[in-house]
């Protein structure tokens, strides 16, 4: 007993070890992430003069093939580049980005050339994180670890963020355009380095096993609609990121209304997003103690009043300040949503379900920043305060929606065994 939890407690770590620095990566290099999306925000507001309705225009529209992400994601699912299923697309798409960011590098900025270069990135790293969720989502079913997989990729995805919000701000007051997207090229080699590496811990009959295995085109189409798990975490997802306020209207608030820095934002976003990080490893501890629908419960809640300490901030210290308290009170919420994601997908679509998750996470973020825009737009006394009420209202929501969610999915703790997701999987498979 004693040498099979060793040899279980290795393999896990061997696991962590992958999906860790892969996440780091791609998160980093992540196109809409915050070292680049914030790098191109002050690009178009100091350089190209954009308003902030253009601003998050701009956004919007640049993320369109993040909100197609479930047609990369059902790609992954049925293609087999280079004969090595997830890493061929690491080790096909870093390197097309790569030559994107090289040419956006050479050429002169414009906002012509800005949207382009960076929709023609959007697309061609879709397949890139497929890639990556789908293998995570696949090894977090079939080894019984989603909620600590969520844990260790938000902590991973957490850091480029950190990172990209503190920099971002010296990198719009110290880099020239073309040496920010270099940068981005030379990540983007990277990635395409670990689609070199192939440990057996993750690997080794991973494609093999029932969860990995589809029914075709039609039949992969026809398992998706009827499995009724996917719906919840879609919708709960899109009401986490809808937050309008949170963005362009946020930065425009301590910017021009409580005249901050152009680095304040960055650093705000920086703290929020740190402020996660020591909750999400208390989720992968309480992953393993605590029911699913315990989690999401608990999340939610406390999550509803996250942004009102922002109605009351007066300066941009005020909102450093704040960062931390704010972004703590997402991490649990932040945390079981992905669980619930993972558990969720059907056999041999883990990437069409997560890539479906992710891309109503972006488009749900540029949607409620355009309509946060709007309303900030609107009032310039009280439009950012109206921003606050708005989302707290849209958390408020996301309580019923947990009702949902089949019990069979979130009624075990991580790594127990559930008898009943099993049998529905040798169904699901039988069937396909």
């Amino acid at each position: 007993m004693a040498a099979a939890d060793s040899a279980r407690s290795t393999k896990t770590g061997q696991i962590f070890l992958y999906f860790g620095p892969l996440t780091f990566l791609v998160y980093l290099a992540l196109p809409h992430g915050y070292f680049l999306d914030i790098a191109t925000t002050y690009m178009l507001k100091n350089q190209l003069h954009a308003s902030a309705t253009q601003v998050s225009l701009f956004r919007l529209l640049t993320a369109i093939p993040v909100y197609l992400s479930v047609v990369f994601g059902f790609a992954r699912d049925l293609w087999n580049p280079l004969g090595r299923k997830d890493r061929g697309f690491l080790l096909i798409f870093a390197p097309l980005t790569a030559i994107v960011f090289a040419w956006m590098a050479l050429s002169q900025l414009s906002y012509a050339g800005l949207f382009t270069g960076m929709l023609l990135v959007m697309f061609t790293f879709r397949f890139i994180t497929a890639a990556q969720w789908g293998l995570m989502a696949l090894v977090g079913q079939e080894k019984l670890m989603a909620g600590r997989l969520s844990a260790l990729w938000n902590i991973f995805s957490s850091l480029p963020y950190v990172f990209g919000a503190f920099a971002s701000g010296w990198v719009a007051e110290n880099l020239h355009p073309k040496q920010t997207f270099v940068v981005m090229a030379a990540m983007l080699v990277a990635i395409f380095l670990m689609g070199l590496w192939k440990p057996r811990a993750v690997f080794q009959e991973a494609y093999d096993l029932p969860l990995a295995k589809g029914a075709g085109v039609w039949g992969d189409i026809k398992r998706l609609v009827k499995h009724r798990a996917i719906y919840a975490p879609i919708l709960i997802m899109f009401m986490f990121q809808f937050a309008p306020g949170s963005n362009t209207p946020l930065q425009y608030y301590l910017t021009n209304t409580l005249h901050a820095s152009d680095a304040t934002y960055g650093e705000y976003l920086a703290i929020f997003q740190a402020a996660f990080i020591p909750v999400f490893f208390l989720y992968g501890w309480l992953s393993t103690r605590l029911s699913l629908e315990k989690l999401l419960w608990i999340g939610i809640i406390i999550t509803v009043p996250q942004m009102v300490p922002l109605a009351l901030i007066h300066s941009g210290n005020d909102a450093l300040l704040l960062a931390v308290p704010i972004g703590m009170m997402g991490g649990i919420a932040a945390g079981a949503i992905y669980d619930l994601g993972m558990r969720s997908c059907p056999p041999g679509l883990q990437g069409t379900l997560m890539m479906m998750i992710d891309g109503v996470n972006q488009l749900s973020q540029r949607g409620g920043d355009l309509v946060g825009s709007k309303i900030y737009s609107a009032s310039p006394t009280h439009g950012f305060l109206y921003c606050v009420i708005a989302t707290t209202l849209d958390y408020a929501l996301m309580l019923p929606v947990i009702l949902l969610v089949p019990k069979h999915v979130m009624n075990t703790r991580d790594g127990e065994d559930n008898p009943a997701l099993g049998a529905e999987v040798a169904a699901e498979v039988a069937a396909g």
